[in-house]
């Protein structure tokens, strides 16, 4: 979400419960999307109702797989949830009090609400099942496919630099070319990353974690990268 939607809300003024602060909170929020759906019908043709979205994009560490989905932006009622205060911090992070949100129906935490340093919504999601055909996984290096197989995706100049190294690029011979070749190299760290249109190319699970665990890289053409200059330096 985008920061102006988080911090564009105000704590009530003094110590007041939670149940207030909830429905101050959620209304101020409200008003919110309200203004914005506003704003994007007036730019819209004539007619045409906005379908406003709360886009969710979630990564590993590795950056090895994305999750992205959205859900509709709808101004929430304030009657449909209650709150509570609830103090943080403490030892050497400095105390705060935040409000914590739920909806009554399922008790499930929606919203989380820091006061310090400027207060912030926080809205909270659900993760779409995979069966969900609105969720969509992107799996940026060693795609699994059928058959113990991994499918790794390599730039047009690694491709070309493979071929014009190994004759003929197949998952035949690529896999020969790093068992005779990674097999005995230690564990590396990763590198840079290479950005450019890519192509598949399939070989086994074992071979992909050989090549990738002494020739490791942000992304497969990466790792296929680091191959060839071993392959040039053994060539």
């Amino acid at each position: 979400m985008h920061p102006a939607a988080t911090r564009a809300i105000r704590i009530p003024s003094g110590r007041v419960s939670a149940e207030r602060a909830v429905k101050d909170i959620l209304q101020q929020y409200a008003r919110l999307i309200q203004q914005r759906t506003a704003r994007v019908r007036d730019d819209a043709p004539a007619g045409v109702e906005p379908d406003m979205r709360t886009g969710w994009l979630l990564w590993q560490e590795s950056l090895r797989q994305f999750l992205y989905f959205e859900q509709p932006m709808v101004a929430p009622d304030p009657g449909d949830y209650t709150g509570k205060w609830v103090e943080s911090g403490g030892g050497t992070r400095k105390a705060s009090r935040n409000l914590w949100i739920y909806e009554k129906a399922t008790g499930r935490k929606r919203f989380s609400v820091t006061t310090a340093a400027g207060a912030k919504i926080q809205p909270y999601f659900d993760v779409p099942p995979p069966s969900d055909p609105n969720l969509y996984a992107f799996t940026v290096i060693g795609e699994v496919i059928m058959g113990g197989m991994v499918r790794c995706w390599l730039t047009h100049p690694t491709w070309q630099d493979l071929k014009q190294l190994l004759g003929t690029v197949n998952s035949e011979t690529v896999m020969r070319a790093i068992h005779e070749n990674v097999a005995a190299l230690p564990v590396a760290e990763a590198g840079p990353i290479a950005q450019e249109p890519a192509k598949p190319l399939g070989i086994a699970a074992e071979v992909y974690a050989l090549l990738t665990s002494r020739l490791p890289g942000v992304n497969d053409d990466h790792c296929f990268q680091l191959l060839i200059r071993l392959l040039r330096r053994h060539g």
